[in-house]
Parts: structure tokens; sequence; C-alpha cells
């Protein structure tokens, strides 16, 4: 290629400017609904809270069509040449040099170029297919992390520093006690091994706290000469609007429960989220850095992350795609890679009897769930639009599945099976599978989970509509999340009603009702009849959740929430909480 003019440069330069101006305009925005979580936290505003994760996850793409429509305008970029792209993403990466937010950045390019481009130009020449910028070192401004040393009074001064760090302006009932709680609960968790003694004894804080619902979240590490021991903190308020820790957490694998996939973002004010990321990866080696973005809130960059692993994945496997186990929906069109653990799903041209809605509708409940707390039962989703695949690498039974049920959704083309829109979830077991092949104990445990499941989706104001064990998964440590959306209600839109005595016992005998059914009403005492043929499943049930099947129930879940009450969830054993008395729960001083 010859070299470029100056002409050419100039406005290749100021696409880039132009691209990073919007990129940058939403980083902002994105920080300062963080620190305003803060805010709210210490105000105890919780829908508050949860209306801030809703209104940032459409921050994003809002911020992507502006800049789309600037670069229209401004740029007539829809119709700009192949070399002024080329030009424009290499002065995009010279402007990365010293951003704190690079791979952010990249990815941001990446989703206003393809608004733009036609889905041919998806290439390494216009796109970041791979990072162009490291983000190893970048040095934050205020910080990543925070280290505390002991004096005289060793980890019990360390923890009050990291706890007196974040300036809540609401104080603690009683650090003191708090503190004491902590070190008990370490001595349980190391045994003989507390307290660590090395020289180089400290503990390391991440510098913002993480606001979810209605908790504040400490992350840090406990460095003790060559270990390195992860621990949080749950910071909540007490009856009387002062702060208290809740539990501490020190086992890995339970602070990674915090991190689920089934669980709603955090709210965290970072200068450098790279920094992050890779100090959490550090705690929770089991937990990706695309599980870790997703968690932060910045889901585009997760996005990003799980694409450049699974075109990595297809290289270097040679299995074949093939239609997911289970049960057909009536809606999506399921497939999966066996050696990959994730499902993509399709919505149908056509759906089955009984599903009066059309795509648009099945993508809207998708987006409610994004925005909604899934309070760790509901799977996350990852949408995608235009995924090729090689058509070498599906089964032909998928193909014809695609081709019959979702003709619309797909283009078969060089090779290429074009997907022009999926959602990719993280593949669990259906519930109804694991079932059939449980034994009596598992069973048990999984009906029991089941309706907790059920209860804590309509305490979060959610109403499945569709119950059946099909649209449930278990996940490898038994959790039941539900995963098929497309019935899916908010509880405050449905009406839950008692099934009314029928005229003469000739009625009941019928296979008609005989009373009137709107739209929205819900009948529970039908739940026990398609949810409960195995005796052994219906003792266990009736014994732990005989309430879910009365209209009371989900009457009183649903004028709780009228009211605007919200219950409490904890994302961790109850086991690990620290219960203070009520006299405890009512103690106002302050002992720093």
């Amino acid at each position: 290629m010859l070299p470029p003019n100056k002409l050419t440069l100039q406005y290749a330069t100021a696409l880039a400017d132009t691209i990073l101006a919007g990129f940058n305009k939403h980083y902002t925005m994105f920080r300062a609904c963080s620190t305003q979580a803060k805010t709210l936290f210490e105000e105890q505003n919780w829908q508050g809270i949860q209306q801030l994760v809703a209104d940032r996850i459409r921050m994003y793409d809002d911020r992507v069509l502006e800049a789309v429509e600037v670069l229209r305008r401004e740029f007539a970029a829809n119709v700009l040449n192949e070399e002024i792209w080329q030009y424009a993403k290499t002065a995009y990466i010279a402007l990365l040099v010293n951003h704190k937010q690079p791979e952010l950045a990249e990815t941001f390019f990446n989703s206003v170029s393809t608004k733009i481009l036609d889905k041919e130009y998806y290439s390494n020449q216009f796109i970041f297919v791979k990072p162009a910028t490291s983000t190893e070192y970048i040095e934050s401004e205020i910080g990543t992390f925070n280290s505390f040393y002991p004096n005289k009074d060793g980890l019990r001064s360390c923890l009050v520093s990291a706890l007196n760090h974040f300036h809540w302006k609401v104080p603690f009932a009683h650090i003191s006690r708090d503190i004491s709680n902590i070190l008990r609960a370490a001595k349980r968790h190391f045994g003989e091994k507390w307290p660590p003694n090395e020289l180089n004894l400290h503990i390391q804080v991440l510098h913002s706290a993480f606001y979810r619902n209605k908790c504040a979240y400490v992350f840090g590490q406990i460095i003790n000469g060559h270990d390195r021991h992860p621990f949080a903190l749950a910071v909540v308020f007490n009856r009387k609007g002062r702060l208290v820790i809740d539990a501490a957490l020190f086992e890995a694998h339970q602070i990674a429960v915090l991190f689920s996939f089934a669980r709603a973002y955090f709210l965290v004010e970072m200068d450098v989220p790279s920094g992050y990321v890779q100090y959490l990866q550090a705690m929770l080696p089991m937990r990706s850095k695309a599980d870790l973005y997703t968690m932060l809130g910045l889901q585009k960059q997760s996005k990003n992350i799980f694409w450049r692993e699974f075109l990595q994945h297809l290289r270097y496997s040679e299995d074949q795609f093939i239609c997911a186990p289970g049960v057909k929906g009536l809606v999506m069109s399921v497939f999966t890679l066996p050696s990959f653990p994730f499902v993509f799903k399709v919505i149908k041209d056509t759906f089955g009897p009984n599903k009066d809605f059309d795509q648009r509708y099945v993508q809207q409940k998708y987006q409610l769930v994004k925005r909604h707390d899934r309070v760790g039962r509901m799977a996350d989703t990852l949408e995608y639009s235009n995924v090729a695949i090689p058509v070498h690498r599906c089964h032909e039974e998928m193909l014809e599945e695609l081709r019959t049920l979702a003709p619309s959704q797909i283009e078969e083309k060089d090779g290429m099976l074009i997907i022009k829109h999926c959602y990719v979830e993280r593949r669990l077991k259906p519930l109804n599978l694991y079932m059939q092949t449980a034994s009596i104990e598992e069973k048990q445990a999984a009906v029991i989970d089941y309706g907790y499941a059920l209860k804590e989706l309509a305490t979060a104001n959610i109403f499945p509509g569709d119950m059946l064990y099909k649209n449930f998964g278990v996940t490898r440590f038994g959790r039941v999340i539900f995963y098929d959306y497309d019935e899916i209600e908010y509880m405050t839109d449905c009406n839950f009603r008692k099934i009314p005595e029928a005229p003469n016992p000739e009625y009941e005998m019928s296979d008609e009702v005989w009373y009137p059914v709107a739209k929205g009403d819900v009948f529970p005492e039908e739940f026990g009849t398609f949810l409960l043929g195995e005796p052994d499943v219906r003792k266990t049930f009736l014994e732990h959740h005989k309430e879910l099947l009365t209209q009371e129930f989900w009457q009183n879940k649903k004028e709780r929430i009228l009211q605007g009450l919200l219950d409490d969830f904890y994302p961790y054993p109850q086991s690990v909480r620290f219960k203070p008395s009520k006299r405890q729960e009512g103690d106002d001083t302050l002992d720093a």
C-alpha cells in the first residue's frame, strides 16, 4: 500500500479522535455511576442502587449509537474507503499509549466500527480482534489497592485502618466488635497457622468498595511472607442505621460465588479497571478475566474477551456443534460445542403452540433479565450478532434444525454459517435430565434448592412463567439456576388467584375450566400437578416449600414489592454470618 497523503492522515486521525472522545464520555459517565453508588449506599437507597445498575447497562449502547451518528454526519463514515479505516485504527492505537482504560477503548472502537462497516469487513484490518495495547503496569492516579501494616496492635489496627479508609459518612455501630468477629473467623479458618507472623505481614485492600443491593464489599488479601490469603468483608446496616460487618469470607470458592454469572453486576469506582481484574484474578484464579470484567459492569469487554477465547478454542479443537441435550424448546433453538462449556441460543422464526408473541418480545425478556437483579438464580447471557462458524464444524442435525426453524437468522456463505443474532449462556445440566439420573439424596437436595430458587426469584419481583424443570439447570456445585426467559414476568404484573369452587362435581371432572382466566392470572394450586409427579419428590417439596402452592405466599410477596420493601439476599452461607444479639444490633457506640 502506498504511503498516505497528509489529508488522509488528518482525516483518519480526526476519525480516531472522535471515537475515543465517545469512549471517554462513556467511561466518565460509568465512573460517575459508581461514585453515586457510594452515596446511595450511605442513604440506604436500595431501589436507587438497583436502578443505577439497570441504567448503566443501557449507557454503553447509547454512547456507541451517539458516536456512530457523529461519524456518519461529520465524516460520512458509512462511505469511507478501506484505507481511511486502516489508518484510523493505527491512529487510535497511538492515542491509547498512555490511556488508563485502553482495552475498553479498543472494544468501543470495535462496537462503533462494526455498526458502520458491512460484516465482510470484520477482520484484523479494521477492528481489534487481538489487543494492541498492553494493560500491564498501568499506573492508577488513585491506586488499585492500599496496604496497611500492623503497629503495636497488630492485625487489629490494620483492619481498623482498612475499614476507615472508605470514609463512609455513616459510622460503624461498634467497629471494635466487628474486628473481633473478623479475627475469630480468621482463627477458625486458618487454625494453627493463625496468627501470621512474617516480617512483611500486612493487609492489602482494593481501593474502592464494591456495591450491590444492600451491601458493600471489601476485597483484599493478607500478605504473610510468600503466602497470600484472599478475604472479603460484607458491610451492611443494622436496625439503627449504623454499619456492621455481616460476614468475613476467607475461602476462595466462597468469595468466587460473589462473582457468579447468576448475580447482578457490582458498582465499583475504578480508574484502571484492568488493575482490579488482575488483582481479583490473583485472588480467585477460578474466575476468568471475562467473568471478572462482567461482574465489574464491563460486560462489553467480557464479550470481547469471550469471543477471542472462543475463536482460539475453535482453532485448537475438532468436535462439531450439536443440538444441546434436553427437551426441545418451543421458542429457542439451542446448540453447543461439547468441548466448550457454553450454549448458543437462536430465536426461532415460528414458535410452538401457546406462544403468542414475536422475536422482539423474546429479546425484550432477555434484556429485562440483563437489567434486573438476578439474585444468584438467573443465568447471565452474552448477546452477539453475525456469529460466523465453519459449516464443517456443524453437525447435520443442528444445521437442519436451524434451516428449518430459524432460516431468517442464518446465512451460509463461503463455507461459513453466519448466525445473525444469538445468545450465549454457560452450559448447565437441565434439571429434568439431572432428576432422571440423580440419587434419592441428590433429588431431594435439588428439589429443595429448586423451591428456594422460586422463592428468591419471587422476592426479586420475578415470576418465571414456565416453571417446568426443563427450564432450570444445575451448576457443578448443585445450585439450581433459571435460564429460559421467554415467559418471564414481573411479580407485580401477575394476578395470583385461588381456584374458585366448582358449581358441581361434574365441572371438576371436566377438561374445561369453569372459571374465567384473564391474561396475567396465575393459580399456584396448579403447580403441584405438573411439578410433583414423583412421590418422593412431592414429599420433599411439601416438607420444605408447601407454601409455594398457595395463593397467599405469592400475593404476600407481591404486596411487599408494591410497598417498596426489599428483602435481604446473602450470597454466602448463613453459617459464616456474624449474628449479633438484639442488644448489639441497637448498639450505636463508635469504637475505632
